[in-house]
C-alpha cells in the first residue's frame, strides 16, 4: 500500500492527544505521589507519547527503555513476542509503569508486564496511548488510557508504517480511497 496516495482521515486530533496527555500526566503524578517510580517506555512506537507523558508529571520519574518486537513491517502483530534489548537496571522497590502507544491483541503488554514482574518490583502497570479492545486475544485492560479506538490501522504520534510518519503530530487512518 502506497500511503502517500490514500487519503488521511484523522482520527484524533494533535489538540485532543495534547489534553489527555495533559490529564494523563495528573492521574499519574497523584497516583505514584511518594513512590519510586520508573516509567519504562516500549520503543520504537512509545517515544514520542512516553515523552509527552513524564513532561506532564509534576513527581520524580525515572525513564528506562525496552525494545520488544511482534510486528516487523507489517500491518498486523505476528502474535510472537521477542524481547530485543532489556532493561539492566535493578527494579526492585520501584513502581513500574509500562507505556506503550497501542494494545490490541495485548500480547505484547502482557509478555512485558509478567517478564518485568519476575524483577521483583513493587508493582507493575501499564499504560497505553490507544486501545483497540476488538483485537484482544488475552485477558488485559490497560490500568491507563488514552483513548479507544475502533479496529483500524492507524499512524502517526508515534505509530508507524513502515518505520516512516511517527513524526506525524496526529493519529491518521489510512483509508482506502485514493487521493
Amino acid at each position: 500500500m502506497d500511503i502517500e496516495k490514500k487519503v488521511w482521515e484523522v482520527l484524533l486530533s494533535e489538540d485532543e492527544i495534547t489534553k489527555r496527555v495533559k490529564k494523563l500526566g495528573q492521574e499519574l503524578s497523584k497516583e505514584y505521589r511518594d513512590k519510586k517510580l520508573i516509567v519504562v517506555s516500549l520503543l520504537k512506537g512509545s517515544f514520542i507519547f512516553t515523552a509527552d507523558l513524564v513532561r506532564q508529571m509534576t513527581i520524580p520519574v525515572k525513564v528506562e527503555f525496552m525494545t520488544t518486537s511482534s510486528y516487523g513491517h507489517g500491518e498486523e502483530s505476528s502474535g510472537a513476542v521477542k524481547i530485543v534489548v532489556d532493561i539492566e537496571k535493578n527494579l526492585e522497590g520501584y513502581d513500574v509503569l509500562v507505556v506503550d502507544d497501542i494494545t490490541d491483541s495485548g500480547l505484547t503488554m502482557k509478555y512485558v508486564m509478567e517478564h518485568l514482574k519476575q524483577k521483583n518490583p513493587a508493582s507493575v502497570k501499564c499504560c497505553v496511548l490507544l486501545d483497540k479492545p476488538e483485537r484482544r486475544q488475552v485477558d488485559l485492560d490497560p490500568n491507563y488510557l488514552g483513548f479507544t479506538i475502533p479496529d483500524k490501522f492507524v499512524v502517526g504520534y508515534g505509530l508507524n508504517f513502515g518505520d516512516y510518519y511517527r513524526n506525524i503530530p496526529y493519529v491518521f487512518v489510512v483509508t482506502d480511497k485514493d487521493r
